[in-house]
């Protein structure tokens, strides 16, 4: 057996785990973190696990336009997740680093957001609809963000392969890397976006869509899609770490994981932080900033394209 297949033998199982068992917690600290900023004592720190049991439990009904396509799209959004945990380095090297690149991490993203359109769709209710049409145009300026970072990284790498781009590759430029400080300016300030967090959190705003494209759904099926916002955190938070912030892991250590614990939980409260005192923005507001961080992430390639 060769290094890599007993590589991905044991990471995938352990990288999917870490997903399943920190999406709940982070979630729970996020509003436990919340709740103390603005003076509330908040839920338990694991409420997110009840909740998610008891929604697992509960009947499955069918109540929109298109039942099956509700299903399919409940079981890809945690399918797509989960297969996002494969190529993402947590503490250690991916697991199957070597076997994905740039372009197959851009799409699983997407993926995840196209379920959510496709949860709207087939749930076909006026707040459903408008939610996933905020979720669409969310997508549109969102996604080309987290391309050029990447893009950036693969630029100053020579390469697409994830074990190559994700390892701080967005600093390795000839002189001072001000193509990878733009981006991860561009990157901390959509983060919130990215994990779906006010003031960004356009297409579900309980106060005004109700939960947007999941109004329609309730048990097991918004189980796994409460389960797959939850690993957003996770996921957004992993990627961001290798780009941005990866020395002193890597090597799959105890210290390691440690220290990339450390960093995911800094970036859970940054994130907390921003939710509590920041109000929730007008759709129009929030794709005006996004306009502007895609002009600078647009600089940031060209700068990258000169080796800067």
């Amino acid at each position: 057996m060769n290094e890599g297949l007993a590589r991905a033998l044991v990471g995938v199982p352990l990288n999917v785990a870490a997903v399943l068992l920190l999406a709940p917690l982070l979630q729970g600290v996020v509003r436990k973190v919340t709740a103390r900023i603005q003076s509330r004592l908040g839920p338990p720190v694991l409420q997110p696990y009840y909740d998610l049991l008891k929604l697992l439990g509960k009947e499955d009904i069918e109540s929109g336009e298109s039942p099956a396509m509700q299903r399919f799209a409940a079981l890809l959004s945690l399918a797509s997740t989960l297969a996002l945990a494969c190529f993402v380095p947590m503490g250690s090297r991916a697991p199957l680093g070597g076997a994905g690149d740039a372009i197959l991490l851009v799409y699983l993203l997407t993926l995840v957001g196209v379920c959510t359109l496709l949860a709207g769709l087939a749930a076909g209710s006026t707040y459903s609809l408008l939610g996933a049409s905020r979720e669409m145009m969310a997508m549109v300026a969102l996604e080309p963000l987290f391309a050029v970072a990447l893009i950036v990284g693969a630029v100053h790498v020579h390469s697409l392969r994830l074990d190559a781009v994700l390892c701080g590759s967005v600093y390795a430029a000839r002189g001072f890397p001000w193509s990878g400080m733009i981006m991860l300016a561009v990157m901390l300030l959509s983060f919130q976006a990215f994990v779906q967090r006010v003031p960004f959190d356009t297409s579900e705003a309980e106060t005004e869509l109700m939960d947007g494209a999941l109004m329609e759904y309730s048990g097991p099926k918004l189980a796994l899609f409460k389960y797959a916002q939850m690993a957003r955190l996770v996921i957004h938070g992993a990627l961001f770490v290798a780009l941005f912030a990866p020395w002193g892991s890597g090597a799959g250590s105890p210290l390691d994981w440690l220290l990339f614990a450390v960093k995911l939980a800094a970036l859970a409260l940054c994130v907390a932080l921003v939710a509590a005192v920041h109000a929730r923005y007008r759709i129009d507001q929030a794709i005006r900033i996004f306009a502007g961080l895609l002009a600078a992430a647009a600089v940031a390639l060209i700068l990258a394209g000169y080796g800067r």
